[in-house]
């Protein structure tokens, strides 16, 4: 018998050990679970974001300092952005009730206005709607994908990054943390 002959089923076994592996390892992760994402924003001023909202008003993230600004990067055709609505629902509804409110802001990445419209329509949130027609906000705050969620504080700095699809709560005990820092 030939040395290839006797090295071809060890060199089989091993790809298909590594294949199973791989196929494991795709089973168990949650590609939708959110993560804090590290960022060479944090800590430090947010980007300058000045642009509108789908309702033509004008905004300026400078001037939202005093208050604690959430960023929501969103699609309407954004599967994990679809499953994470009602938890921003959720977040609001909590906020408005609040002694220290968030101001919640969806940014709308790579869709159109109508799209948008009919979405919050259908699902509810009430909460304004920033263009960000030619990508430069998402750029200048690295956006990888959404869904993504920042938050930035009442003094302008961005103090956390939230890459994926929020879970129950989880956007509620982050800002609580953060509120309680500072």
């Amino acid at each position: 018998m030939s040395e290839s002959r006797k090295v071809a089923p060890k060199v089989a076994l091993v790809a298909t050990i590594l294949a199973v592996a791989f196929i494991v390892v795709l089973v168990i992760a949650s590609p939708e679970s959110q993560t804090d994402a590290d960022s060479p924003l944090l800590g430090n001023p947010a980007p300058a974001v000045v642009t509108t909202t789908i309702e033509d008003e004008t905004f300026d993230l400078a001037r939202r300092k005093g208050s604690w600004v959430v960023l929501n990067f969103f699609n309407s055709t954004c599967v994990p952005c679809r499953a994470e609505h009602p938890e921003l629902l959720a977040f609001a509804d909590a906020q408005a009730k609040s002694a220290q409110p968030a101001e919640l802001y969806t940014v709308i990445n790579d869709d159109s206005d109508g799209a948008v419209k009919a979405y919050f329509d259908e699902h509810g949130g009430s909460w304004p709607k920033l263009r960000d027609d030619n990508g430069t906000i998402a750029v200048a705050f690295g956006v990888a994908r959404v869904p993504e969620t920042w938050i930035v504080d009442p003094n302008g700095f961005v103090r956390l990054r939230i890459a994926g699809k929020l879970t129950e709560g989880l956007l509620d005990e982050q800002l609580a943390m953060l509120q309680g820092q500072s």
